[in-house]
């Protein structure tokens, strides 16, 4: 009970933190008049090889419960997975597939960035490039696992983040839709 309530206020402290930051962002006239470009993906080295990563470096990771191309991480999955969203069509860089880049539309009418038919996401314990701490990790009901160029999961024989469970401690069932 007590995880439950920890689990519950730190979620609550995130998303309150994600909340300042987007009421704080940039709002200024030359930001508005910028040409709005697509989400660029990439390929990365990480400990796991070659992954997708996004114009951060950060890798990019599919969610087994997905389907159809349709994402099922909303709430507070989407607070610790956020999703790759692109307001223009995305860009792949030297090693991606063009053809298998594409969007599909969230139910907050924003648009994921999908490779191979998988919503692509980043993990928000990945603080750095190349870091790959969400492979392997079955939060919010299913596996998370990094994308390969082929746009198959990655599969690692164990967790880099030297267990399983991780955050969201497999509660994820009750939240979001």
């Amino acid at each position: 009970m007590k995880r439950k309530i920890t689990l519950f206020i730190a979620t609550t402290a995130l998303l309150g933190a994600v909340l300042v930051s987007a009421a704080l962002g940039d709002n200024s006239a030359a930001s508005s008049q910028r040409p709005s470009k697509g989400a660029r993906v990439a390929l990365g080295k990480t400990t796991l090889g070659k992954v997708l990563v996004d114009a951060r470096g950060r890798t990019l990771y599919l969610f087994e419960k997905d389907g159809h191309g349709k994402s099922a991480c909303y709430g507070a999955c989407a607070t610790y997975w956020p999703p790759l969203v692109s307001s223009a069509k995305p860009r792949p860089a030297r090693g991606v597939r063009a053809s298998l880049l594409g969007v599909s539309k969230r139910t907050d009418g924003k648009r994921q960035v999908t490779y191979a038919g998988h919503p692509l996401y980043t993990f928000f314990g990945d603080r750095k490039a190349g870091q790959t701490s969400g492979e392997g990790l079955t939060d919010f009901g299913a596996a998370w696992d990094a994308v390969a160029a082929s746009g198959r999961a990655v599969e690692s024989t164990a967790s880099p983040s030297g267990g399983t469970g991780g955050y969201g401690g497999g509660y994820g069932g009750g939240y979001g839709g």
